[in-house]
């Protein structure tokens, strides 16, 4: 096998390939990178077991400056590659193997010799059925993710609330995450009718690199599902990853349907709030922060402290407020991610009672966002 190409151009393929590629997996060849050439371009493959991706550099791209000069493959240790690929000294590389997998990397006087191994023994990738697909806006799918895998569950003892319930019926696709003290749900209507409806759990670490290589460019998203494997597909990328097995919970009965108190905030005005207090309840050990609603006065407090530094305690600005008294306690952070996910927009809160579940939601949409979080007990 023998190439050359453009450095800057194979480097950027190179790092989206290179996020599913974990040193620490207990299959050894998948550390490295899987580079096959052809006459159509360049496929390059990386895998993790849980997520793979695939990337194709293509031959008739003037921007690239492929040459294939030989066909053939190869598999090369993903963190050597890398390193050697970003530091070579020229704009252009070409990489050579010879006999026993031996491969030269050269560019302008650098030549460097490593080891490689038998591409036939690289797993194949998934077969992924594409009868059952939907696609989305790369811009509002990589929203959509932002909004809920703030949600997920960092703890393995629940495997299934590590991930982000995707449901598509009758055109409405919802996706749902909670980690049993916070949820966020949010809900579009395609813009073109669908046939596909699906029932799945992806894994919020799979979004979360997933949505770091949704582009501005990448106008569409494009989904397809086999029985345990979802496929992501962005212009010539495609983004493998294995979904969670098991029965999400039923998060519907959970989002309150009345409130007894509610109030209305610019999110930004109240997010500032929040990270100001904040900065004393991180220093306590159950890390709380109180507010203090009175509706008939138009009075909203938000209050914490800490024993060891002191206390904090600021009068906010309703827009808008109604209903009874409330003393409610909550998780800061839980209330920083969630109004962070709002951006600038006003965002109504609905309180039931002290000790039940509160939601936050953009006044302009009050059905299709939404975000949810348990309060603290302090007493």
């Amino acid at each position: 096998m023998k190439f050359s190409i453009n450095r800057a151009a194979f480097i950027k393929e190179l790092n989206n390939v290179s996020r599913a590629i974990s040193s620490k997996t207990t299959i050894p060849i998948l550390t490295g990178i899987k580079i096959v050439a052809s006459d159509a371009g360049l496929l390059l493959t990386g895998s993790n077991a849980d997520i793979s991706i695939e990337s194709l550099i293509r031959a008739d791209d003037p921007d690239i400056g492929l040459t294939v000069d030989e066909p053939g493959a190869i598999v090369l240790t993903a963190r050597f590659f890398s390193e050697i690929v970003k530091r070579l000294p020229e704009q252009t590389m070409t990489v050579t193997v010879k006999d026993a997998f031996q491969t030269e990397i050269t560019s302008g006087s650098a030549a460097f010799n490593i080891n490689g191994q038998d591409a036939n023994n690289y797993p194949h990738l998934p077969e992924v059925d594409a009868a059952d697909s939907v696609v989305l806006s790369g811009a509002v799918f990589k929203e959509l993710i932002s909004q809920t895998v703030i949600a997920v569950s960092n703890q393995e003892s629940r495997p299934i609330l590590t991930g982000v319930h995707f449901v598509l019926a009758d055109n409405q696709f919802l996706a749902v995450a909670t980690d049993s003290h916070r949820l966020s749900q949010r809900q579009i209507e395609l813009p073109t009718p669908s046939s596909a409806a699906f029932d799945v759990i992806i894994p919020g670490k799979s979004l979360t690199e997933l949505s770091r290589m949704i582009g501005d460019d990448d106008s569409d998203v494009k989904m397809q599902f086999s029985e345990n494997q979802v496929l992501f597909l962005l212009g010539d990328t495609s983004f493998y990853s294995r979904l969670l097995e098991g029965n999400y919970p039923d998060t519907s009965r959970l989002i309150p349907k009345e409130a007894s108190t509610t109030v209305e905030f610019e999110a930004p005005e109240l997010l500032a709030a929040v990270e100001r207090a904040s900065l004393l309840s991180h220093e306590s050990r159950n890390n709380v922060v109180k507010l203090t609603l009175t509706p008939a006065d138009n009075q909203v407090t938000i209050f914490s402290n800490s024993p060891d530094v002191g206390n904090v305690e600021e009068a906010l600005d309703p827009k808008e407020i109604t209903g009874d008294d409330l003393e409610i306690s909550f998780n800061p952070d839980y209330m920083k991610d969630a109004l962070r996910s709002f951006g600038q927009t006003t965002i109504r809160v609905a309180f039931t009672s002290a000790l039940r579940p509160f939601t936050l939601v953009p006044t302009e949409d009050t059905s299709n966002f939404i975000q949810l979080i348990t309060p603290v007990r302090t007493f």
